[in-house]
This record gives C-alpha cells, sequence and structure tokens, in this order.
C-alpha cells in the first residue's frame, strides 16, 4: 500500500472508531484476566485456611485446586471471546476501511 493509502486509513473516522473499540475491549479482558490472577494470589497470600479445605471429609483435594484450575479455564474462554471477536467484527471492519480507503 501507498503512503496515501496509509493517510487515508488512519484519517478516516470508521478507523479510528474501530481502534477506539478495540483498545476498550482489550482493556476490559486485561483487566478482568489480571482480576481472575491477582485475586487468585491475593487469597493464597491472606486466606490460606480457606484454600486448604478439603472438598470432602477424609479427601485429599482442597478448594485451592479446583479455584487454580477455575482460573485457568476462565482465562481460556476470556481469550477464546477475544480472538472470536477479533476474527469476526474487527477484521470485517478492518477489511472494509481497508478497501474503502483503497478506491
Amino acid at each position: 500500500m501507498s503512503q496515501e493509502t496509509y493517510r487515508r486509513i488512519r484519517d478516516n473516522p470508521k478507523f479510528q472508531a474501530l481502534v477506539s473499540k478495540r483498545n476498550s475491549f482489550s482493556i476490559v479482558m486485561g483487566i478482568l484476566v489480571l482480576i481472575a490472577y491477582y485475586g487468585y494470589i491475593i487469597l493464597i497470600a491472606f486466606d490460606k485456611q480457606l484454600l486448604a479445605q478439603k472438598l470432602s471429609e477424609g479427601g485429599v483435594t482442597s478448594i485451592g485446586i479446583p479455584m487454580g484450575v477455575g482460573v485457568i479455564v476462565l482465562t481460556i474462554i476470556l481469550t477464546w471471546i477475544y480472538v472470536r471477536r477479533a476474527n469476526s467484527e474487527f477484521d470485517a471492519e478492518a477489511d472494509a476501511i481497508i478497501k474503502e480507503s483503497q478506491q
């Protein structure tokens, strides 16, 4: 692409709206991941007794294990949500902006 095409893309209000929407969504998703991970670490640091409780009487698995797995599963789900939206909505909008700027 030429410099003129790049300039038209950067100056396009649709592109600026896309960047703003994508950045906002990324920040929200990032904050959710940070809350999950740091929340779990803070729980480990300040409430070890809660995480040490056994799931069942006489069992060996504590509550901390499924909670840790839950954090991992949550981040996988959040990643899937982001990738799905990026591959459908964001990519389609970007393609439309590029085509519009090349005309």
